[in-house]
């Protein structure tokens, strides 16, 4: 049977070109159309589909507050069209606030060059978004979860992955529950709520995201302390006009400072650098102090602008092993081939678990591959953070 699709714009001619591009894929079938949020409301209701595209602006309601009514009535997965304008990413941001759960930008050659492939990426994301459970339960708490709320049970040693350097800190976590893979050669996830501090020496936060990543960061970053004692780098997929609104809006709702990364800038502890979008950063070393690189990179190897593995290769050469590197949700692999590398010098690695990500991609690459030392609830990452890091 194919999943259910209700597309929702207020144009009948981009309505009829997102049907045309979606029923292409026989295990994509769209049921209904709308042309404003009050009607995409009771379609929901009354159609019951696995995903909705929705555009940010309509008359009558637009998509943002029909994001919030579908969400508390009728909870489904919501991917947005946007406008790549400050105004478009501002709106976006509200939307993924209010619950839906990735972002496409409306003008197809915006999202890649070729119209096949933006075609493609359209029907690969609603097919992904449409296996997962609706995601009303990813909307961020207005303040972090206090620790006391963290699931409790016995603490066990954590079983050792195949390449963890033998003179690696052990740390000790609570186990929760366990993810099996279905898969035989596939590793089976150790999921754990609570962390208790190995005593490894770190200098340097590293977090790579994409689908889901706005408010999966945003729930991990809210749990750190304003005096957070290392530099936090923060790779998420994200076009070149949201990155700058992002970052404002976490530090917004963050006690810890974040802004958009700029090139030459000094790495300082406490601060989260978020990586701009359609570029590349780096790190280096000079004079005794480290500095922000962003690069402009139009190599057709490279598929992520940003990519998570270009930069964590970079924080390899300069923290080496002193780095805590965590993977959250997200489409693809990007990060593994980094978090290979910074296992390699001594590094952790963690990962977000399957049950709370809107997509396990990234998640899983470094789980199957055995970089990932633990997979850990969107919800308690960030506590375990604080414990493992403070």
């Amino acid at each position: 049977m194919a999943f259910k699709v209700l597309v929702v714009d207020d144009s009948s001619f981009y309505r009829r070109r997102v049907k045309d591009i979606l029923n292409e894929d026989r295990s994509l079938e769209v049921v209904g159309e709308a042309a404003n949020g009050g009607e995409a409301v009771e379609k929901v209701k009354a159609l019951r589909p696995d995903v909705v595209t929705m555009d940010v602006e309509m008359p009558l309601m637009d998509g943002i507050e029909a994001v919030k009514r579908i969400m508390a009535e009728c909870p489904v997965s919501i991917i947005m069209f946007s406008s790549l304008t400050h105004e478009g990413a501002t709106a976006t941001l509200d939307a993924l606030e209010a619950g839906a759960v990735d972002f496409l930008p409306k003008r197809f050659e915006d999202i890649a060059k070729d119209r096949s492939d933006a075609a493609t990426l359209l029907r690969t994301k609603v097919r992904l978004l449409a296996r997962r459970a609706p995601v009303a339960s990813l909307r961020p708490r207005p303040t972090p979860r206090p620790a006391s709320l963290l699931k409790k049970a016995p603490p066990q040693p954590a079983k050792p992955t195949r390449s963890m350097p033998a003179n690696a800190p052990k740390s000790t976590f609570v186990r929760s529950s366990t993810l099996l893979s279905g898969s035989k050669d596939t590793a089976e996830p150790v999921v754990v709520s609570q962390v208790q501090r190995s005593g490894k020496r770190y200098r340097c936060l590293a977090i790579g995201a994409s689908t889901g990543g706005p408010v999966a960061l945003q729930k991990v970053l809210t749990h750190l302390p304003a005096r957070f004692p290392f530099p936090i780098f923060l790779i998420q997929h994200m076009p070149g006009t949201f990155t700058h609104a992002f970052a404002e809006r976490l530090n917004q709702h963050c006690q810890i400072r974040v802004k958009e990364a700029e090139h030459g800038e000094v790495v300082q502890a406490g601060c989260a650098y978020l990586a701009p979008g359609g570029k590349q950063m780096e790190v280096e070393k000079r004079a005794g102090h480290t500095y922000i690189v962003i690069k402009e990179v139009n190599s057709s190897d490279i598929g992520y602008k940003p990519s998570v593995d270009i930069t964590f290769n970079s924080l390899s050469k300069i923290y080496g092993g002193d780095t805590l590197a965590v993977i959250l949700t997200g489409m693809g692999a990007d990060g593994r081939e980094g978090c290979r590398t910074l296992k390699s010098l001594g590094a952790k690695v963690w990962a977000q678990d399957k049950d709370s990500s809107v997509v396990y991609g990234m998640p899983q690459a470094v789980t199957v591959d055995r970089l990932a030392e633990v997979n850990i609830d969107i919800n308690d990452i960030g506590e375990c953070i604080k414990t493992e890091m403070s």
